[in-house]
């Protein structure tokens, strides 16, 4: 279950379970910072925004984006820019699911942007921090004949 804490006049909490992305809510491209424990990772992303997803949401919008799937037993969570401009050529990245995602927008007056996690935006976000809630679990539910955990690793050799 991911946690988020969004900073814009007042801090806001809401869950997730698959992803969160950061979108740019105007024609301007979104100016964000992105760091990973404490440690500034991606000093400056330029483009549409990113997005951060767990093993179950690695399938969808992340990998539709360019991210990587993620394995469901995987103890990690995918970091993946959208429609990147700068830096070029950087395509994500895999961190540990104990890790502290913050994602700073660095320009809110002039390049504001929404984060979204399932139905649920707020915008004008100023300071998305994302963690990995382990205190709530929850059952995955679906057809043993269709071999969920099959399909995931077979989409993972497409091509």
């Amino acid at each position: 279950d991911l946690h988020l804490s969004i900073r814009r006049q007042r801090q806001m909490c809401i869950r997730d379970r698959n992803e969160v992305s950061i979108f740019r809510q105007s024609k301007q491209t979104a100016k964000l910072q992105i760091s990973v424990d404490g440690k500034v990772r991606v000093k400056e992303l330029v483009g549409d925004g990113a997005l951060v997803a767990t093993p179950a949401g690695s399938t969808a919008y992340n990998f539709s984006v360019g991210g990587r799937i993620l394995n469901l037993e995987s103890p990690r969570l995918a970091i993946t820019p959208i429609s990147p401009f700068r830096p070029r050529g950087w395509r994500g990245g895999i961190v540990s699911n104990k890790s502290k995602i913050i994602i700073k927008n660095l320009d809110k007056k002039k390049r504001p942007v929404s984060a979204v996690s399932d139905n649920t935006e707020i915008r004008n976000a100023h300071i998305v921090k994302i963690s990995i809630n382990t205190k709530i679990q929850f059952r995955l539910l679906y057809n043993k004949k269709s071999g969920l955990v099959e399909r995931n690793i077979a989409e993972q050799f497409k091509f």
